[in-house]
């Protein structure tokens, strides 16, 4: 892709997020966020309505009449998008690959954490972490991770989330709100996740196409693994083919879905053929 072409390319993305997350999601981001590190500023008097949780002791034994503890909002947050690049998310049968649906929902989260003042990262991964951008904040920042998101080529082709979950646990000692975005066809990563989501904010946004869902009657035909590169011709004739392709699908999603719920993280999945921006508005809403 040439500079000029690339340019365009993030210009379009940029017009439609920001517009995305100037009128919908900035709002119910920060509602939904704020607030989640609280830091002390002061000890005060208590009053009548106070949090007995929040009475100094120390302070209330020195001077013998109650005090409590004042904290204050962390106004500044961290955004870590951890986004898949594997081979599986070149795919698409409708308008969109689940890649440029990732871009667009990376994009508008981005923008939504720039309103708040809040820094971001990126860690793109497949079976490694392909690439590191450390959290800083503003536009250029934003428009630098957009174009990443377009124009990366990773060097493999398959997945390890638990790899890219160890390698954000070690790079990011605060606590960080962290979006994961894949499809999720993988596992072995709920050990990893639990620790993971233990000390972040984890929310896992899984864009699949319907199409993955089961495998149609189209007879024996060509298929391209896009995680391995491999040709194989596959009998879709075949009832117990199919059915052993959906149930590892089926499999693959309930995974995903326990993995995260049981260590504390939320969860949205976006088909590309659906609005990314009703499924994150409600997720927003009923975590605010």
């Amino acid at each position: 892709m040439d500079t000029k072409e690339l340019l365009k390319k993030v210009r379009k993305i940029e017009i439609k997020t920001r517009r995305l997350s100037d009128h919908l999601f900035g709002g119910e981001y920060h509602s939904t966020f704020k607030g989640r590190g609280m830091t002390f500023s002061e000890v005060r008097q208590y009053q009548f309505g106070d949090d007995v949780r929040n009475i100094d002791w120390n302070v209330t034994a020195r001077y013998n009449e109650p005090f409590v503890k004042v904290f204050e909002e962390e106004r500044e947050l961290t955004m870590m998008l951890m986004v898949d690049v594997s081979g599986s998310e070149m795919f698409g049968t409708n308008q969109q690959f689940k890649n440029e649906v990732v871009t667009e929902i990376a994009a508008t989260l981005a923008f939504s954490a720039t309103q708040n003042n809040d820094k971001i990262g990126l860690i793109l991964f497949s079976d490694k972490v392909e690439l590191y951008i450390p959290p800083k904040k503003g536009r250029s920042h934003v428009l630098r991770i957009i174009r990443e998101l377009i124009e990366f080529e990773p060097e493999s082709q398959q997945t390890n989330l638990a790899e890219a979950l160890k390698f954000m646990q070690n790079v990011m000692k605060k606590k960080a709100i962290v979006f994961v975005l894949s499809d999720f066809v993988t596992d072995d990563y709920h050990h990893t996740m639990k620790i993971v989501a233990g000390k972040h904010d984890v929310t896992g946004i899984r864009v699949y196409d319907k199409i993955e869902e089961e495998i149609p009657n189209l007879g024996v035909v060509q298929m391209l693994d896009g995680e391995t590169g491999e040709y194989m011709l596959v009998n879709t004739g075949s009832k117990k083919v199919r059915q052993n392709y959906t149930r590892y699908y089926r499999d693959r999603v309930e995974y995903f879905k326990e993995s995260f719920t049981k260590s504390g993280a939320g969860t949205i999945d976006c088909r590309v053929d659906e609005s990314y921006v009703k499924k994150m508005l409600g997720y927003f809403k009923r975590r605010g």
